[in-house]
């Protein structure tokens, strides 16, 4: 009775996303693309890159790659997907400037390391180098918190906190 009375029993489902890339956060709405400002995908947040190196920002599986590499998608092990897009209008590159270091289906820890990119190249070949990091089925979010912070670190510094329904 105490352990349902005070809480005690709660099983809140929670998840931390860490920053996938180092660089200067800035919230979604600010990505000059209306697909991401306006939460057509989802809602989340964006990172100017200062580094060109995408690393897990959860536990999980990489669910997908575009072909073209500008995109990875994963999905933690209480079923949030995330997805990480590198730059706008980066798929018109047709990879070029990216590596992947791991494929569909496998499992990643936060902190690995899944892929490179020259920022140069996507500052002189695409329209922007901003980088949205979207939950995607945000029908299982029952509250999203951003971390309010201007310099993130790549699999260190915290950015956005989910409860789960």
């Amino acid at each position: 009775m105490f352990k349902k009375l005070f809480g005690l029993n709660s099983t809140k489902k929670q998840e931390t996303l860490l920053s996938p890339v180092t660089g200067r956060l800035v919230p979604i709405e600010e990505v000059p693309d209306p697909t991401f400002a306006e939460k057509m995908i989802g809602d989340g947040i964006a990172i100017v890159p200062s580094e060109g190196v995408v690393v897990a920002p959860i536990d999980g599986e990489v669910i997908s790659i575009f072909p073209t590499k500008h995109a990875i998608g994963l999905k933690s092990k209480q079923g949030l997907e995330i997805l990480i897009h590198i730059g706008l209008d980066t798929v018109n590159m047709q990879g070029e400037g990216f590596e992947t270091f791991v494929k569909v289906g496998d499992k990643v820890s936060a902190g690995t390391k899944l892929i490179s990119f020259s920022i140069e190249l996507i500052q002189q070949k695409a329209a922007d180098i901003i980088t949205p990091v979207v939950v995607t089925n945000f029908e299982v979010v029952k509250e999203l918190n951003r971390v309010n912070f201007s310099e993130v670190k790549s699999g260190e510094t915290e950015i956005i906190k989910v409860e789960l329904n």
